[in-house]
């Protein structure tokens, strides 16, 4: 079976077909580090860590880049509110966030830029908007005039009423001086007295929002690239802004072959945000769970699927995790060099069975809820079998597909202290 990944741009799923051969670019929107992550942050970057190591493992060259969103309406409100330079106030949180997605094992992107470092790309992107018709200067403002693009509203399948109201809750002001339309989107504004501002041909300000994502995404991975992604709530506006303002500048279409949304995680019924409180947070999970049954919770759904946080679910998998990490200790413990196991026709039938459909479940737009259970009957297999071969086999490759291609760390530890009777029954 072909890796089939699914494009929302297109709305079903696709075999994956690189653009022009290796490397392969993928670009997810990062986070804007004014606050404390969630686990919603971690399901999204879980999410794209694995396809990640997917993609890897199936032999693919791979230029994984995030950016850091260090100015913006947001990170200069907070750092507005708390009375602190907005670049101390994001390297403080981006420095929290990374050594919480350290914790969960975590493959940091080859390449982690921030919008401050990329103005003139900005500037280079939004002069050619203006060049091609696309943009419009308006007392000190550039704006996208979004009827200048046909396909605006072709990835977010929104009608246009329905627009506007997402486009003012994401942070679109409808009435900013000189705009022509209420949805056309901010390419370059002034700052105020107290904000940063970087010298430009339309006068002294900042970027919007989305023209940053489009400048770092085409500087690092070209005008065209493979695979974009980001948290459903993304979509629209700033995705759909980003395809606008790309293909406006560049001519290029499509910007992207594969555009993919992490779902959304809920807890007790509500979508999980800052303005609602009902945050949980990954340093206050990680105080009682280790990284690898966290990681496990979060893969253990579909990337695109919403959640419903349970922490009984976690506790589950604090669990599951232990019998993984015990199969791969006894596996070593028989045979402490891996054996081979690329070749299916070498393997156990039994073994080779749960490994297809493992790699299967993954080439079925990365189902790893399917996915999981075959690695747990290989762990299974492990406490059954009286075969050493085949137990070394199964636990060899518990290794393998938990941690090259889940991301688990699966760590060795003494027998008795990591597989307690209560566990491995």
């Amino acid at each position: 079976m072909t890796l089939r990944l699914h494009d929302a741009r297109r709305d079903e799923l696709i075999p994956f077909e690189p653009i022009r051969g290796e490397p392969i670019g993928l670009y997810v929107c990062g986070v804007t580090p004014y606050d404390t992550g969630h686990l919603g942050h971690a399901f999204t970057y879980v999410s794209f860590d694995v396809l990640h190591r997917y993609l890897e493992y199936l032999g693919h060259d791979v230029v994984y880049v995030q950016n850091l969103t260090d100015v913006d309406d947001d990170m200069l409100r907070r750092a507005r509110e708390v009375g602190e330079d907005y670049i101390a106030l994001g390297n403080r949180y981006v420095t929290t966030f990374l050594t919480e997605m350290a914790a969960l094992n975590w493959l940091p992107p080859d390449r982690y830029p921030r919008a401050t470092e990329h103005i003139g790309e900005m500037q280079t992107l939004i002069g050619s908007l203006l060049d091609r018709g696309h943009a419009y200067v308006a007392e000190g403002h550039v704006y996208f005039s979004i009827d200048s693009d046909a396909h605006y509203g072709e990835l977010s399948k929104l009608p246009r009423e329905a627009m506007l109201p997402i486009a003012n809750e994401r942070g679109n002001v409808p009435d900013m001086a000189g705009k022509r339309d209420p949805l056309d989107f901010v390419l370059w504004q002034p700052s105020a007295p107290d904000e940063p501002a970087w010298p430009s041909p339309w006068g002294p300000g900042r970027p919007g929002w989305h023209i940053e994502c489009s400048a770092m995404s085409m500087t690092y991975l070209g005008e065209r690239f493979e695979i974009h992604g980001g948290g459903g709530d993304l979509i629209f506006p700033h995705h759909e802004s980003e395809i606008a303002q790309s293909e406006g500048a560049t001519g290029a279409r499509p910007f992207v072959s594969y555009w993919m949304h992490a779902g959304m995680l809920r807890f007790e019924g509500e979508k999980m945000s800052k303005s609602l409180g009902n945050l949980v947070l990954v340093r206050d999970l990680l105080a009682s769970y280790p990284g690898d049954a966290i990681r496990h919770y979060l893969v253990s759904h579909r990337y695109r699927d919403e959640i419903d946080y349970d922490e009984r679910d976690l506790l589950a998998s604090a669990t599951q995790v232990a019998r993984l990490r015990f199969a791969c200790r006894i596996a070593e413990e028989i045979e402490p060099f891996a054996p081979a196991l690329a070749d299916p026709a070498q393997l156990d039938p039994q073994v080779a069975t749960h490994r297809d459909r493992f790699l299967r479940a993954m080439d079925d737009d990365l189902d790893t809820p399917s996915a999981l259970p075959e690695l747990h009957a290989l762990a299974a297999i492990c406490q059954a079998t009286t075969d050493r071969a085949v137990l070394v086999q199964a636990g060899w490759l518990v290794r393998e597909l938990g941690a090259r291609v889940l991301g688990f760390r699966l760590a060795p530890a003494p027998l008795v202290a990591e597989a307690p009777e209560a566990i491995v029954a």
